[in-house]
């Protein structure tokens, strides 16, 4: 896709901060201690990229999805771990709000979360109910003006540092699956309201994950979020935009793979020559753009689509991400065979990237819970 001349003005500036701002210093930090970098959320929300997606009118910057894909994948590029602190606000955070808030929930919530004044998580995945949300446990039960919540959510991105959480939980015993579920936006001050510990996670350091335990939680019902009984349709329509900054996530990590592994053949000698003039090395990098380069096209023409309106928007969301996350562990793969031993050193970029990379196919639907979603389209 040929960029028009503002979204390509959009990913230098995107490009430009994550080179400028993620330096290596922070990096190590941020693997090093595995906690939150507040100094560089409040660096992103300076810059308005933390409402990059969210309207003017609650704060934000008004952005298309495709502005929303070059912000992931540029800032992925570099870090991973950082493209999600501003992912996380225009994507799974807001995206509920934005679908089926009141105005009242929006200027209340959506507002200081574009400003970077608050951090709302997404909270669906429970212990044994992970691909499969009909499966929910979590209760809400009406209580007078409240609802009172028990239940656990388990591997929260953000819930060890976030404010708010949109928490989805059964208030219809009667009904079934995906049925009767409803959702809350949970303080996470209330009383009743604690987290679990932090994951020790593979990869994505520095951007904690743990559970959140809910023990007779009181929720006013004005912070019941659209329509009682069907917060389902909504979590889904969430995730459709959720896979595709995973999709771009993927492309960015991709990309950072590539051009570490053009640097390392080039500098790197054996045999007397640069490892690059080896057609087993040329041609592994050969593989690895053109993957990148399929991926690319699809990934931001879905993004075009969905702001469209396109009927095809769910299937396309899930195609993205399936192609773009199995294509960056394939890439990344390649990065580390590339640089030989180098790649399995910790001081190498490779390094960091592999272990990733390895998220993206897991979280926001697994790949085979893409294939369902695909699937499933084509076939009803």
């Amino acid at each position: 896709m040929i960029l028009s001349e503002k979204h390509e003005m959009m990913r230098r500036l995107f490009r430009q901060f994550a080179e400028t701002e993620f330096t290596d210093d922070i990096l190590e930090e941020l693997e090093a201690t595995g906690e939150f970098n507040w100094e560089m959320h409040r660096k992103m929300a300076a810059n308005g990229f933390l409402g990059t997606k969210i309207p003017v009118e609650y704060g934000g910057q008004g952005g298309d999805s495709l502005a929303y894909v070059l912000m992931v994948e540029e800032f992925a590029r570099v870090s991973p771990v950082l493209s999600l602190y501003a992912n996380t606000s225009n994507s799974l955070g807001a995206g509920p709000l934005l679908f089926c808030g009141t105005d009242a929930q929006k200027e209340k919530y959506v507002t200081p979360i574009a400003r970077g004044e608050k951090i709302l998580v997404f909270a669906l995945t429970e212990p044994g109910a992970g691909s499969d949300a009909g499966s929910t446990l979590t209760t809400a039960v009406e209580d007078g003006d409240f609802y009172i919540l028990n239940g656990r959510k388990t591997f929260i991105s953000g819930a060890p540092f976030a404010d708010y959480a949109v928490v989805y939980a059964r208030t219809d015993a009667a009904q079934k699956g995906s049925k009767g579920l409803s959702m809350f936006i949970l303080d996470m001050k209330l009383p009743g309201v604690s987290v679990g510990k932090h994951e020790n996670k593979m990869g994505i350091i520095g951007y904690p994950t743990s559970d959140i335990i809910m023990e007779d939680v009181r929720v006013h019902k004005s912070d019941l979020l659209g329509p009682l009984h069907r917060g389902f349709s909504t979590a889904m329509k969430t995730l459709d935009g959720g896979r595709l900054g995973v999709a771009a996530q993927s492309l960015g990590i991709a990309q950072g793979c590539l051009e570490e592994s053009i640097r390392y053949a080039r500098e790197r000698k054996q045999f007397g020559r640069p490892i690059a003039n080896f057609q087993a090395i040329s041609f592994m990098l050969a593989d690895m753009v053109t993957e990148i380069e399929a991926a690319r096209e699809l990934v931001y023409n879905t993004a075009v689509m969905k702001d469209a309106g396109s009927p095809d928007g769910a299937k396309r969301c899930a195609m993205s991400k399936l192609f773009a996350s199995e294509m960056c562990n394939r890439v990344a793969y390649k990065a580390v065979q590339i640089h030989g031993g180098y790649g399995y050193i910790k001081e190498y970029k490779v390094e960091r990237f592999y272990r990733d990379a390895r998220i993206t196919t897991l979280y926001e639907g697994t790949s085979q819970v893409q294939q369902m979603v695909i699937s499933g389209s084509l076939l009803r």
